[in-house]
């Protein structure tokens, strides 16, 4: 919440919230990314709970955090971070974020190829690129998604079930870039 871009949609287009409650360009929307290159690389962060805000913290509740069923989760050998919110033994209710270093032109690629393939809207909030889309799960009535950011060769890539916290994305990317 509070962190929509601030670029109303054209007249002939409308707007939608994604589940991060932020604002959404209208489907079929695209956008470049034009970062600033950087001469030091952004550090990756290290710490699932260090890259949210208090008030996203509070969203988890009790939400368990990288639990040891998912073994690969938390800081990576490569340098990036997986955190896995949510209970091993639930059906649903999850979510994934991956956080990890790619180039400007395979990102470039991978995003366009969503766009093209899957129906992702993206734009350019915060200095990067923006991708997401958001779907009925095929078995529970609920809500999957997916929103990427990519920036300064910097990916955040966060897949849901029936867990969506206001602001979370932006949390991260707040924390990663400052």
């Amino acid at each position: 919440m509070g962190d929509a871009p601030t670029t109303p949609p054209g007249p002939s287009s409308s707007a939608s919230a994604s589940p991060d409650g932020e604002t959404t360009p209208p489907s079929g929307g695209t956008a470049s990314p034009t970062p600033t290159p950087t001469s030091t690389p952004i550090a990756l962060p290290t710490d699932c709970r260090a890259i949210l805000s208090q008030a996203v913290l509070d969203q988890f509740a009790d939400v368990p955090l990288n639990d040891p069923a998912f073994d690969l989760s938390g800081p990576r050998e490569d340098g990036s971070l997986l955190c896995v919110w949510g209970d091993p033994a639930a059906d649903t209710t999850n979510l994934t974020t991956e956080i990890t270093r790619i180039d400007r032109g395979p990102a470039l690629d991978m995003l366009n190829m969503l766009v093209a393939d899957e129906g992702f809207t993206c734009f350019a909030p915060d200095g990067g690129t923006r991708c997401e889309k958001t779907w009925q799960n095929t078995q529970y009535p609920v809500t999957d998604g997916r929103t990427l950011f990519w920036r300064d060769s910097v990916l955040i890539d966060t897949r849901y079930s029936n867990l969506a916290p206001d602001g979370y994305t932006s949390s991260i990317i707040e924390h990663v870039f400052g």
